[in-house]
């Protein structure tokens, strides 16, 4: 009698056929990475002329295909749409039968896990929440980037494995992060990068009204070490007028700021407050100073509202 038993569909070769749909930035990128790993992207895609170009220059050859011909030719489908359009494209392909029992279904949302994707594990695919904690450009140096990358990961138990394979091949770290704390963990991640580009963007423009000529060359030895401060202390690395408590000179920024960039004022008041809650909180701001500051902060809200 024999005892071969039928594989399971987790237990699959260790190379695959790699799928995108939703040709952004992020897509292509982490299929040339998987591709730089020994899998085969076969099909990608996309809809602007921005993404057709993406997908072109970075999968040259792969084939620009509807997104249930990407599925249908792929073993891994990498699903890198934003986050709202995900849980309707989910639906769509499983409603439409895309879905195939046995595929690895990985989106790539930093706000969602796994359960956005419970219509295709109903119909049979594995699922799992890949989510790179990285800025993409669109362009090839975006696969070396991915070198040293964490990766939030959500996926079931049975899939962890798996899940923690696919990341390592991409160059990366797998971080886990529970179902329940994935929008938590992408306001995190928003509030650090993302606000961060604004800060500085806004940093630059000021530099450039006040006569500065090349504001990225006078910022970047400064923001690189402020960054590589705050990883290594914390909030040990808060300087500047607002934790050493030097009201005159905080309310001469609010008047500058209201002079030649208003928009920038209720910004600046609020990073302020919350810099100087910080600044008490670890003993940096001694208390008697803290009054005086905090009374421009509040004098600078009410000009808002005037």
């Amino acid at each position: 009698m024999s005892t071969f038993q039928q594989p399971d569909p987790r237990d699959r070769p260790a190379r695959l056929t790699v799928g995108v749909v939703g040709a952004g930035r992020v897509g292509p990128a982490l299929a040339a990475s998987l591709q730089l790993a020994g899998h085969r992207p076969v099909a990608v895609s996309g809809v602007s002329d921005t993404s057709v170009r993406r997908a072109a220059a970075m999968l040259p050859d792969v084939p620009l295909v509807t997104p249930a011909q990407v599925l249908e030719r792929a073993d891994l489908v990498l699903l890198t749409v934003p986050d709202d359009a995900l849980p309707g494209l989910v639906e769509g392909l499983a409603e439409t039968g895309a879905v195939r029992p046995g595929q690895l279904l990985v989106h790539t949302s930093g706000r969602y896990g796994t359960k956005v994707l419970d219509p295709a594990r109903s119909a049979g695919a594995l699922p799992l929440a890949l989510h790179p904690a990285m800025t993409f450009t669109g362009t090839a140096v975006d696969v070396q980037r991915l070198a040293g990358c964490s990766f939030g990961v959500t996926a079931p138990d049975e899939l962890r494995l798996a899940a923690e394979a696919l990341v390592i091949e991409m160059g990366g770290e797998p971080e886990w992060i529970a179902e329940e704390n994935r929008p938590l963990y992408h306001a995190a991640l928003a509030l650090g990068a993302n606000h961060l580009v604004t800060l500085v963007a806004e940093s630059m423009e000021l530099l450039r009204t006040a006569g500065v000529e090349a504001p990225d060359h006078m910022l970047g030895p400064l923001l690189g070490a402020a960054l590589d401060n705050a990883l290594r202390s914390g909030d040990g690395a808060l300087t500047g007028p607002v934790a050493r408590g030097d009201a005159g000179t905080v309310a001469a920024h609010v008047a500058e700021l209201r002079k030649h960039a208003p928009g920038t004022v209720p910004g600046y008041l609020a990073m302020a407050r919350a810099t100087a809650d910080r600044a008490l909180a670890h003993g940096l701001l001694k208390p008697e100073l803290a009054e005086d500051l905090l009374g421009v902060l509040a004098n600078g809200t009410e000009g808002d509202a005037g």
